[in-house]
Formats: C-alpha cells, structure tokens, sequence
C-alpha cells in the first residue's frame, strides 16, 4: 500500500532532556498542525532533525525508537554540520538571496559542501524506508537539492516539493555560485508549489534562464518527464484560532491585559527577529505618525512583539540593537509616566496569549518587506470574533494577493505606512466588519487542511498525467524490434526530418549541411529497392533542394508545401498563396528591431523569425509575445503559427508535416513505417502515422511519438542497422 512520507528540516516535536530521559513536546506551527493528519496515518512518516545535536549512540538509538511510535523519523545531524548547512547555506546564503536582501548573502565553498552533504544524509535515511510506490513531499530552502537526489534513485517515484519562503527574480538568484545545481535538484520533483504566482514565474525564468529548459503552461519537459509549477497559497487552521479566541482562559487574558492599558487603542505587530520583517521601518512610521497626528497621543499603543531568533549572529544582533534603539528613542520622545507609545516584548508568548492580543488589537500592522506567506496576518483576523478590526498588510507579503480587503502599503513608503495608520483608527465600524467578513469567508475556505490536499491531489493528478504521457526509451529491446520489423517487411516508408534530427541542430543553419558521411548513409538506405525514403522538413526547397539534390529520395519542404518525388519535378501545394506576406513581415521585423541577434527567413510560401543567436531568455520572451501578436492577427487569415526549435513560422494553415505524410501512406502503401523528428511541428507527422508505426522523438520533450532518443548519434547508428540487414 502506497505512503505519504513527508520531509522537512525539523521534526514537528521538541526534544529537552530531563535526567533520566528525553521529554518529547509538539510544535504548533501552522504546517505541523496541518500536516499532523497525514503523517499519523497508516503507515505515513515524517523525516526530519529532531533539533537535538549531541547525545551517545545509545540516546539515538533512544531517541529513535521513541520517535518511531510517532510515525517519526530523525536525520541526526552534528553540531558542525548545523553551524554550516543550517546557519551557513541555509540562512547566511539562501534566505538573504531569497528574501532580497543579496547584500547580506555570504558565499562560502564550505557552507555549500555541508549543504550538499546533508541533504545527500537526508536522502540516504529517506531510502533506507522508502516504497517504490510511495509519495514523497519535501518542504523548503535546506532541502533543495533532496529531490533530485532522490530521483536519482527512484526514477518513477511521486516527488512534490514545495517552497514556503519566496523565490526571488533572476536577477537575483543568478548571484549564487550553485545556482544551476539548486535548480535541477528542485527539478527533481514531479510538482514544485510556491505560495504565489509572482514566485512561480521567477522560478520558471531562472530554469529557462540559469538551466536553459524551457517551459510551457507552467510545465518543464526534463528527461522525459513532464514537472508541474504552481502556486498554493498556505492557509491556516482557521477553527483553531477562532476557536481558542473563544476560550475562557483567552478572556480572562483579555481583561487583565485591557485593564493594565487602559482604554486606548491597541495596534499590533508580532514577528520574528528578522531583517525581513521590516521592523525598523515600522517603527519609524510610527514615530511620524506621532509627530503628525499629536492628537493620538495617550490614545494609540503600538503593542509590539518580538521573537527572538538567532541573535547570537551578528547581522541579528545589531539588528535587535536598532530596534531597541528605536523603541527608547520614541518611547522617551513621546512617553508620559501614566502613558507608553509602545510595550515592547523580546519573547515569545502561548497560544492563548496571542489570542487575547489579537482580540485586543483595533489595528494588525504586518509590514514586512518581503516574506513568503505570512501567516499572522491570517491568524488576527481569524481570531475577531466581533469582526472588528483593521489589517495593514505589506504587498511584499504573499499573503497580501488573497486579502486585498485589507489596506495593502509598500512598507518601504514611510508616509503610506503613517496614511494607512490614520485611516485604520479612523474607519467606521460597519465598513471595518465589512472587510473582516470578506476575508473571514476567503480563509476558511482556504484553510490549512484545504492547502494539503490540494497539493497532494494535484501531485498525484500530476503523476498520473505523467506516467499516461510517458515515451519510451528507445533501448536495446525496442532497438531490436524495430530491427526485427524493418528485416522483415517487403515495403517500408521512412520518414526523416532534417534540422535536429540528420543533422545536429546548431545556431547558425548554414552550418547544417549534410557530412559526407550523412550523403553515404542516406544513398544507401534509398538504393534500396524496398524503401522508400522521405525527408520531410521545415527548411526551404532551396537549402535542402540544392544538399540533397542527387540522391534518390523523396523530399518535402517547408512543412508540406513543396513536394518532390525522386527524379521528378518540385510541385506547390493547391491553393496556396503568399499574399498574407505583406501584412505578417512587418510584424516579424518589429521583433527583429527589438531583439538583437533575431533575424527574418523568407520561404516562397512561408516566414520564419530566427531566435537562435539571442540572449537565452530573451528569445523565450519575445517568442511568447510575438507568437500572442501573430495568433491575434492571423485568427481569420487561414493561417497557422508555429513555435519550434528557436523559431517561430508563419504558413498557410491547410498544410503540414501531418497532412504532407497521409499523402505518402496513400501512394506508398508499406507494412513497415517509421518517422522520426525532433521538432514540435514533428508531432503532426507521428499523429498522421498508423498506430503500429515506429514514431521517434530526438530529444527528451514530451511527445506523441512511442520512442525517443537522446540525439542525432543514436538516429544514426539506427539507420546504419538498417543499412546492414537489408
């Protein structure tokens, strides 16, 4: 029976030890308590460090056996390796480069080693339980390279991997050294979710740009497999939060809390210690505020707390000194003796706590200047039972594309943070209840519970989509039956595209002419009395023409509209016409004027806009909107737009490589058929072909055809068998 194994840096448990043992408490972080229900179940585990880094091997062997009762497994890691996967890679590289802040990021060759070592640890404890059949879900930054590794091991396996923090631009991410190495780690995974749109289509440009593979519809084709990229905004256990509000020891919390402040506002700001967060700023607006609104005075507290988090590093450390810096400078500013602008708390409170304050809080201000969810912002309103309160959420947070009825600011606007303060403390309470029941209704519908299962079910609907769609290697066996069936028959028709498939494709097309050796390969197979040959590609009957002009083949040119049989004479396809020309070719050499490197091909009934010597990148770019432009302009034209291989084709819609290749099957009945292609415009001719043809695709893209194979080499020791046994 299939599992669930679930991956994470840490465990959702906390291990102290007390003399004569071990105490085990759980988290009760958000994803914990979402993925507690899958974990505990059947035979599922979780894998992850347990956060304990010294012990005897009896302790581990304790510690394990404990955890295993709990569906738990630990990956123990020591306290070197801590120090420069986890604070090393892990925090001083990825989360500065991730979270915008690549000043901060610090690029060390040991970091990475240790990096790469652990996860390659964590694979190595994830095979000793894994199932073939099982369902592998990793979580998050320290584990990026996991599953590539596992893939490594297990080709067909379920692999989801999702990211919790942001993906940052191209820009950015091309700073790290070991850019491309993440990627194709990542790459791994059957499903890659993000919380958002914007870090999905990062993470696509850098594979396109960094990794040089392309995508389409948020799909990458990497060794013949098919990997989804999506977003699934993360939610929170909505009943949780809204449930402990309602608790008595919640309002008990309330009234000592309210009693102790007074009557005056409350505006509430919880994060951990981070330069993500936007604190400084934060504070700052507040002290403007202040300064431009002395009528609030004695009537607004900013009720500010802060968890502590790494602060024995440097960069934190002085962060933390800015803060409190910060908070005495406005305290002493603005505070009376019955009255403080802020109550600051370096610590962490319980549940119930947070609860009470959120109740309290007239105003949430979360304003981080780049996070990847944030989920407070999710638990304050899920906790206003009276649906009262105003959110003030930074737009640089992910959470932000769901609750648009909150009151959105560019935290680095100091003056928009000082407006939208105004503008909270003064808004009537029906249109605060408005908004509140606005996003109330969006995140218990989007709860933490519905996140996981539509992760899970899109990763299995991915998997199957992608065993269904799978292309077969063309290996020694399948080598041997095509070889087998090409022996046998008495006719055979063979087609063969050019560019990509006879000869390698390259980036500059005139360097594509047939080698001697190609010319001997092709006489050969033609000269045989059974066969009959057929090169059928996009090139223009001039180039191909003139190459192989004295061989005894059949060619097709420019997708099918020029035809010649052997000896005999080119011949036009009917109706066709190239009077669109004067419309299309204009807009082919905007791009060309846009987009250096690019350049215009003009066939007899046919254009084509070359990308082949463009930026990598760039050239994607311009071909998703030139080829947007052209299908807008061309819907009624009976025409048809083509993207292949670093080239977009503009021609006459009533013919192609398909319909070009029913016309030989009619002429040429044989009982044995074979057609190979590399390119899309390829896929025409493997669907027009019988079910009992050998279609091949050169290349690892997904295809219709039954087989593929890696390059041009292999199609050529092919036809050289083929050569051999007639």
């Amino acid at each position: 029976m299939s599992r669930t194994i679930i991956i994470s840096n840490r465990l959702p448990i906390k291990i102290e030890s007390e003399e004569g043992g071990f105490v085990y408490k759980k988290s009760a972080g958000g994803l914990a308590t979402g993925l507690g229900s899958v974990y505990k179940e059947g035979d599922n585990l979780w894998i992850g460090w347990p956060g304990i880094s010294s012990g005897s091997k009896e302790d581990y062997q304790k510690i394990t056996a404990d955890l295993s009762k709990e569906n738990l497994v630990p990956v123990f890691l020591t306290e070197e390796e801590i120090q420069d996967f986890y604070e090393g890679f892990s925090n001083a590289t990825l989360w500065p480069i991730f979270h915008y802040f690549a000043r901060y990021a610090v690029f060390e060759e040991t970091f990475w080693e240790s990096y790469k070592g652990v996860n390659q640890k964590f694979c190595d404890v994830i095979i000793q339980h894994l199932r073939p059949d099982d369902t592998v879900w990793v979580h998050d930054y320290q584990l990026l390279l996991l599953p590539g590794m596992l893939r490594a091991h297990f080709k067909d396996i379920s692999i989801g991997f999702f990211q919790h923090i942001p993906f940052p631009s191209y820009e950015i991410f091309r700073s790290i050294p070991w850019r491309r190495e993440l990627l194709m780690g990542m790459l791994g995974s059957d499903l890659i979710g993000f919380h958002t749109y914007d870090d999905m289509r990062h993470f696509l440009s850098s594979v396109n740009r960094l990794a040089g593979i392309g995508y389409e519809h948020g799909q990458i084709s990497i060794e013949n497999r098919r990997v989804t990229v999506d977003a699934f905004p993360m939610g929170i256990d909505y009943e949780k939060y809204a449930t402990t509000a309602t608790l008595a020891d919640t309002l008990a919390r309330e009234v000592r809390y309210r009693k102790s402040m007074g009557e005056e506002k409350i505006i509430l700001s919880i994060d951990r210690l981070d330069y993500s967060k936007g604190i400084p700023q934060r504070l700052r607006a507040l002290e403007l505020f202040f300064e431009e609104n002395p009528e609030y005075l004695r009537k607004v507290s900013l009720f500010m707390i802060v968890v502590p988090s790494r602060d024995n590093v440097e960069r934190y450390r002085l962060l933390k000194v800015e803060i409190d810096e910060l908070v005495g400078r406005i305290n002493g500013k603005f505070g009376r003796v019955n009255w403080s602008p802020i109550h600051y708390f370096y610590r962490s409170f319980p549940l119930e706590a947070l609860s009470a304050f959120y109740r309290m809080a007239d105003v949430a201000l979360v304003t981080p200047l780049r996070d990847g969810m944030n989920l407070v912002c999710k638990e304050y309103i899920a906790s206003k039972i009276d649906q009262q309160g105003v959110l003030i959420l930074s737009e640089m947070a992910g959470s932000a594309k769901e609750l648009s009825d909150a009151i959105l600011i560019n935290p680095f606007d100091i003056k928009q943070i000082v407006d939208a303060l105004k503008q909270a403390l003064e808004m009537p309470k029906e249109e605060q209840k408005k908004h509140m029941a606005i996003m109330q209704s969006s995140l218990k519908r989007y709860n933490i519970h519905h996140w996981v299962s539509l992760f899970l079910d899109r990763l299995a609907e991915s998997k199957a989509q992608q065993r269904h769609s799978i292309t077969q290697k063309l290996n020694q066996k399948a080598h041997q039956e095509v070889i087998k069936s090409y022996q046998d028959a008495q006719k055979r028709l063979i087609f063969l595209d050019y560019d990509g498939t006879l000869a390698p494709f390259t980036k500059d097309p005139d360097q594509a002419k047939p080698t001697p050796e190609l010319i001997s390969l092709l006489t050969q197979l033609s000269n045989d009395p059974k066969n009959q040959v057929v090169v059928i590609s996009g090139r223009g009957r001039d180039s191909l023409g003139l190459w192989l002009k004295d061989l005894p083949l059949d060619l097709i040119c420019e997708h099918g509209i020029w035809r010649k049989e052997k000896n005999e004479d080119w011949h036009k396809a009917e109706n066709i016409s190239d009077e669109w020309k004067q419309t299309i070719k204009p807009v082919l050499e905007l791009y060309v004027s846009r987009t250096p490197g690019s350049f215009v091909e003009e066939k007899n009934y046919s254009l084509v806009w070359h990308y082949r010597k463009v930026e990598t990148g760039l050239g994607e770019l311009r071909t998703r909107e030139l080829s947007s432009h052209l299908k807008y302009l061309t819907n009624n034209m009976q025409l048809q737009v083509l993207e292949g291989n670093m080239v977009v084709e503009i021609k006459p819609a009533i013919v192609n490589k398909g319909v070009a290749a029913k016309m030989w099957l009619e002429k040429y009945p044989a009982d044995f058929v074979i057609a190979l292609g590399d390119d899309r415009t390829d896929e025409d001719t493997f669907k027009a072909l019988p079910e009992d043809a050998f279609t091949i695709k050169v290349g690892f893209e997904a295809t219709e055809a039954r087989f593929f194979v890696p390059s041009t080499v292999e199609v050529h020791a092919l036809l050289a068998d083929f050569t051999e046994v007639s």
